[in-house]
């Protein structure tokens, strides 16, 4: 079923976000990670395939695994990265075939290494060229895409943003997955400011918990320091003093105090960001009150 149609019969849901490793041989592990996160009852789990460009050749391995092994709703990522028409139909065929019916459409970054990258040089320059191609060509495929409450570092303005998310949407896009965020009235302005504009879709906040130092000094070298806003120097402090177990208690404490802050706000549902992690997510979600 496609998400847009599943998002309004249940309020609030949580989704779930996985990064599955490139090494079969750890695919057993990685999915007994998701067996443990059934029980959180996810409307969606959403596989992606790797920040800074990766390959989605086992995309499609993952994803029919999740549906029809484990009972999920997998919607897959689709990035602009190396991607031609060809290519594209022949996966979106194939997960066509096996009953995936979701996509998130993405711009993503360019590949790790490369220095000459130059989205100009691609067949697909725009995630909404990836939106209007799975339009055209797999009509009844549910669509995806991302927006950034924070602001994308290559954007001069938020208001650049607003305006290219609702190209996005324009284009067929049926709800928005927003990227991390650490402060609950960035989203909500982001949401209001999107309404202003005209565009109505679902918007669905993306929250990550800090477990690690690296993994926040990991994000800060994708996004900025800025997405933090004050909160990468907090953790800085808290792993000065106690170190990564420091860092992973505070990083749970905000999550759980954002996700309950956004459900008590009367967000549609919750995009948690795993990091395969089922420990660190069920100790979030069991210390929420739903409505």
């Amino acid at each position: 079923m496609r998400i847009a149609d599943l998002i309004p019969t249940r309020r609030p849901f949580l989704s779930l976000e996985f990064f599955p490793p490139k090494e079969r041989d750890t695919w057993p592990k990685f999915f007994a990670e998701v067996e443990k996160l059934k029980a959180l009852d996810p409307l969606f789990v959403s596989v992606t395939y790797g920040a800074g460009g990766g390959t989605q050749a086992n995309t499609l391995d993952v994803v029919t695994h999740l549906k029809c092994e484990l009972g999920l709703t997998p919607m897959a990522h689709l990035t602009c990265v190396g991607a031609s028409s060809k290519a594209l139909h022949e996966f979106l065929a194939a997960i066509s075939k096996a009953g995936i019916e979701n996509v998130l459409a993405l711009r993503g970054d360019p590949p790790k290494g490369v220095t000459d990258f130059r989205f100009e040089d691609q067949e697909f320059q725009h995630a909404s060229d990836l939106v209007r191609f799975i339009r055209a060509n797999f009509p009844d495929m549910g669509i995806g895409v991302a927006g950034i409450p924070t602001m994308h570092p290559e954007s001069a303005t938020l208001a650049d943003d607003l305006k290219w998310l609702k190209h996005k949407v324009d284009a067929g896009g049926q709800f928005v997955v927003t990227q991390l965020f650490f402060e609950n009235a960035l989203y909500l302005n982001y949401v209001a400011r999107l309404r202003e504009q005209g565009v109505q879709v679902p918007v669905l906040p993306g929250i990550m918990p800090i477990l690690s130092m690296k993994s926040a000094e990991f994000i800060a070298a994708l996004n900025g320091r800025a997405v933090f806003g004050g909160f990468y120097e907090t953790l800085e402090a808290a792993f000065a003093k106690g170190g990564d177990a420091a860092v992973r208690e505070l990083g749970l404490a905000h999550a759980t105090m954002q996700v309950q802050g956004l459900v008590d706000a009367g967000v549609p549902g919750v995009h948690l960001y795993t990091l395969n992690r089922a420990e660190a997510c069920l100790e979030i979600i069991n210390n929420i009150k739903l409505r």
